[in-house]
């Protein structure tokens, strides 16, 4: 079977890759989860629209990585949540709450795979996140999560 991937796949590709995979991967996995699109010759035209987007949150190297990190970690995150009377929250904050609060305090868009919490945050305080931009590149950003009222 003939697939556009317009998600990243590991050890298959990239979005806007045309890869070829076995009839039950694909129809089971890949398309009900959204990964990939079913290849036409219309589909073919979308490629370089989803390469487009690709390019615009690649990280395009060391250097670059290095400016994305020094543009994150002078970001200040404060994270409004739900918690108990004790101080502890309903649940946990979560890679993609991270994510999300990084854009919205003026940060680059960053994918919600390359945040990486150490322990579970389900205390109300400081924590810190590292956000994995280059293989060599990681930012560490100072979260601070208070209980919402």
């Amino acid at each position: 079977m003939k697939l556009i991937l317009t998600r990243e796949v590991s050890n298959l590709g990239n979005p806007g890759d045309v890869v070829e995979v076995k009839d039950g991967y694909g129809r089971n996995y890949l398309l009900p989860q959204g990964h990939a699109i079913k290849w036409t010759r219309g589909a073919e035209k979308q490629i370089a629209d989803i390469k487009r987007v690709r390019d615009a949150r690649e990280i395009r190297g060391l250097e670059h990585a290095q400016e994305v990190r020094d543009q994150i970690e002078q970001l200040s995150i404060q994270l409004s949540v739900r918690v108990h009377d004790s101080g502890r929250l309903f649940g946990a904050v979560t890679a993609a709450d991270v994510a999300t609060a990084i854009k919205k305090a003026g940060g680059p868009s960053v994918d919600k795979r390359s945040v990486e919490i150490a322990k579970p945050i389900k205390q109300t305080g400081k924590h810190t996140v590292g956000v994995k931009l280059h293989d060599g590149v990681t930012a560490h950003l100072p979260v601070e999560v208070v209980g919402a009222a």
